[in-house]
């Protein structure tokens, strides 16, 4: 049985003011007015504001709060909001939890540890769950019985590449009762551990896939509650029809959407994870939803060869995209 909750994550990148890095907040309205079309409100979108996608590992307290007040406010509860929290420390992490919260966040997007290796690389988190059950907890603990949806990352293993494994899921899920969700930030073989654990948990814990390219099998298989995706920053129109061929049991409509150019764009977004996020940005600004494709240093700059790729396999799909001129003008103003 689903819940409120089994929804279409949308994960917005954070369009900046011309020239800085400062949040551009008329422009990230018009960002969301992109997911707010009522097709999708019909197909059930929900906003993440300030996910890893919207950099929010390298904003401050104030910006992280605004950014929320500004999508609660032109949102108007169309749809539901849950805000990334993210902090070195646990008490910056319940700060920044409870900053949502007031600023009217229904409910939370959960960042895992980070900072030094002992938390990162280096952590062995089905030894030693706690470093994440605690912090999360805490968080719990501050907010009340408010929805948390789980961004769980940890060091990279063979079996479950950048996911928690199944074992520290198993302690998060049945020490914190209300998470709602799961993003499945895993490879193929642990994406199957994983949501086995979770349909077979007492409780409903939705299973929200992740990566883009691997939607068509998660959908097959029914392992897909809903998602939680920065994809949707340039695809979400081929996406939803794509889904919703799914849920409706067209298997010829899906396949030809998925063929059609969708599965080869995922690809590509997804084939180089140090590159996954600005890759994110330029698709977002190819399709002329922002108007700057740069991140925050020291996150990368976009490279000419990326530019290029995404014009041809947006086109390729059939989607808007900019002119050749605004490509080769950008083209000029990169680095590499």
């Amino acid at each position: 049985m689903g819940s409120e909750w089994d929804r279409l994550w949308v994960t917005p990148v954070l369009p900046y003011r011309r020239g800085t890095f400062e949040p551009d907040h008329q422009a990230l309205r018009r960002l969301l007015d992109v997911f707010l079309q009522d097709k999708y409100v019909e197909a059930g979108v929900g906003l993440v504001i300030n996910p890893e996608a919207g950099e929010v590992t390298y904003l401050s307290r104030e910006e992280k709060r605004a950014n929320v007040a500004v999508a609660v406010e032109h949102v108007g509860g169309r749809v539901p909001i849950i805000a990334g929290v993210a902090h070195p420390t646990t008490a910056g992490a319940v700060e920044g939890a409870q900053d949502a919260i007031e600023a009217g966040a229904d409910g939370l997007f959960l960042m895992p540890p980070m900072g030094a290796l002992d938390v990162t690389i280096s952590w062995n988190a089905a030894r030693y769950p706690e470093v994440v059950v605690d912090m999360w907890k805490a968080i719990a603990d501050a907010v009340g019985d408010r929805p948390l949806v789980a961004h769980p990352t940890a060091s990279f293993s063979a079996q479950y590449a950048v996911g928690l494994p199944v074992e520290a899921a198993r302690a998060v899920i049945e020490a914190i009762p209300t998470i709602v969700g799961w993003k499945m930030t895993y490879n193929y073989d642990g994406y199957r551990k994983v949501a086995r654990l979770l349909r077979n948990h007492e409780r409903h814990v939705s299973i929200f896939a992740a990566p883009g390219e691997y939607f068509h099998e998660n959908l097959a298989t029914g392992q897909f509650d809903g998602t939680v995706s920065g994809s949707f920053n340039y695809a979400i129109e081929p996406m939803i029809e794509h889904i919703e061929a799914w849920r409706r049991g067209d298997l010829d409509a899906a396949r030809q959407i998925w063929d059609g150019g969708l599965a080869e764009l995922h690809e590509y977004v997804y084939s180089d994870y140090s590159r996954l996020h600005i890759r994110y940005k330029i698709a977002a600004w190819v399709r002329g939803y922002i108007e700057e494709p740069f991140m925050r240093p020291p996150l990368p700059e976009p490279m000419r060869e990326e530019l290029d790729t995404l014009h041809r396999l947006l086109a390729a799909c059939h989607l808007t995209v900019r002119s050749k001129d605004e490509i080769k003008e950008l083209s000029a103003r990169l680095k590499r």
